[in-house]
């Protein structure tokens, strides 16, 4: 086999798993996936004191999910364990199998890759303690790497077992709790348009399962078929084809509300009735404002390149503690966790990509659970003459911003980049147009004054690959292409970093 510790990517596995992208060598092949059931059976079994393991495996709509899905029980039934085959599901309900009445697995695997391209693929772990953490992959990986295992005398059992409506169940339950309309408590959302874009992976359940059953008119939308071409656009709230895409949905069919979800369903963004986007700062406002509804003055921990007009919604204006930290899924939820320990109250762990996490939720990113709450409030509003977007009428946003990834071209991207960074600290700290964040977690945050860009820009490592990602805001028309060549200027001296996307930005 490849090395299998290089297809770690943080707390997850992914690979790719077919070929049709050149230059893109198979390296998550079914032996790769069989090795991999088995260390993790192994590694369950050491960890948790259970002799004999129930594992519960699901996937998306990808390609390769069904042969990499049987290779993982094959590994896992090999060594004695038991296990079910779930067949489409989302990452969450992964989770929630291993913690539901009835179900109590030791332990979850999801195929799926999120939003990565049709050719890729991957492994998300889950425990009753929740999502495995680096140091668990690694582990993993190593014992898979060794491929030394000794099949058990008697062979483990498969089944196929239906999840899905389980777990949707458990969402429309959460819905009705959450409303309590006691006229009409099976059905609380008649009288409601909701369109979902599923973007043809594992969501369009929420549809059938979870809206319709409370009486929402759901037509209108579109791409619930699974299809791992992915033919329509990138099952991604983030990428700006999808999001237009949810938006025309929404506004054609005169909906109250447009939902979008990544292929795994961990991720999510909306549409209001209006037309107008409710993902990056605005999701985290959203949820920032039912959070504090419920839970006044808690921290809400969210990613790096969050605007400063957020902090001061979130601390201004609801009353929260805005915490911003690194970016990462697993980075922002094992902040709110620490903060929690500390006696710091934290209630929502959320990033500008869509994975939000709540405390009441087993600090699970969920795109679906999110979604849940947003309905719930949507609900509540109705009855007071008001819609979701009310919530959101006093954040203010920037005039501009932008993202570039600015790639590393060398073999050692790492130490350079971090160098970079090292470099550009010491240099702003020597000009006083430069004011660098108090409290930043990685990379570099500065704020420049109005006559040099009147916003900031954020340089960091991109957390996995040979990028460094830039984030650029301003408060005023014309200050992001102001602060890019601010910015271009302290950069131009390093010959492997390529800034041709800010040079053709500036022209």
């Amino acid at each position: 086999m490849n090395d299998l510790k290089k297809l770690q990517n943080g707390s997850d596995i992914r690979g790719v798993a077919m070929e049709g992208v050149a230059g893109e060598e198979v390296n998550l092949t079914s032996e790769a996936a069989k090795a991999i059931g088995s260390a993790f059976a192994l590694w369950l079994s050491k960890k948790s004191g259970v002799k004999t393991l129930r594992i519960s495996i699901g996937r998306d709509s990808r390609l390769s999910g069904e042969m990499l899905k049987d290779s993982l029980c094959e590994g896992i039934v090999e060594l004695g364990h038991d296990v079910s085959d779930f067949g489409m599901a989302s990452t969450p309900a992964m989770f929630m199998s291993t913690v539901l009445d009835g179900y109590k697995y030791d332990g979850a695997i999801m195929v799926t890759a999120s939003h990565l391209p049709f050719n890729r693929n991957g492994f998300k772990f889950f425990t009753p303690s929740g999502g495995l953490e680096k140091q668990d992959i690694a582990e993993i990986l190593s014992i898979a790497q060794e491929n030394q295992f000794a099949p058990a005398e008697k062979k483990g059992k498969k089944d196929r077992r239906e999840f899905m409506t389980a777990y949707s169940k458990y969402l429309a339950d959460k819905i009705r709790q959450g409303i309590n309309d006691k006229e009409n408590y099976e059905k609380p959302l008649s009288g409601f348009k909701i369109v979902v874009d599923a973007g043809n992976g594992a969501g369009g359940f929420f549809v059938d399962k979870v809206l319709q059953p409370l009486g929402a008119d759901t037509t209108g939308s579109q791409f619930l078929d699974p299809d791992g071409n992915f033919p329509n656009h990138i099952p991604n709230p983030e990428d700006k084809d999808a999001m237009a895409s949810i938006i025309r949905a929404t506004v054609e069919n005169g909906a109250d509300l447009g939902i979008i979800f990544d292929t795994d369903v961990d991720r999510s963004g909306a549409v209001d009735k209006n037309g107008k986007e409710i993902n990056r700062n605005r999701i985290i406002a959203l949820m920032s404002a039912i959070v504090l509804e419920e839970h006044p003055g808690s921290y809400i921990v969210t990613d790096s390149i969050t605007s400063d007009q957020l902090k001061v919604f979130i601390e201004d204006k609801l009353g929260g503690v805005h915490h911003r930290f690194k970016r990462g899924y697993r980075n922002v939820i094992n902040e709110a966790i620490r903060l929690g320990n500390e006696g710091k109250e934290c209630h929502l762990a959320i990033e500008t990509s869509g994975h939000g996490a709540l405390k009441e939720n087993y600090f699970l990113d969920d795109g679906a659970y999110m979604m849940v709450k947003i309905l719930i409030k949507m609900a509540l509003l109705r009855k007071e003459g008001k819609t979701i977007d009310s919530l959101l009428s006093q954040l203010e946003e920037p005039a501009e911003a932008i993202e570039f990834r600015l790639k590393l071209n060398t073999s050692d991207f790492s130490a350079y980049g971090n160098n970079v960074i090292a470099e550009l600290t010491e240099k702003v700290g020597q000009n006083p147009i430069f004011k660098p964040a108090a409290n930043n977690y990685e990379g570099i945050r500065v704020s420049l004054g109005e006559n040099d860009g009147d916003g900031w820009f954020l340089l960091r490592m991109s957390l996995h690959d040979p990028l460094m990602p830039l984030n650029i805001e301003s408060q005023k028309v014309g200050g992001a292409k102001q602060i890019a060549k601010i910015v271009h200027d302290l950069l131009k001296d390093y010959t492997a970093l390529d800034l041709s996307t800010i040079e053709n930005y500036i022209k």
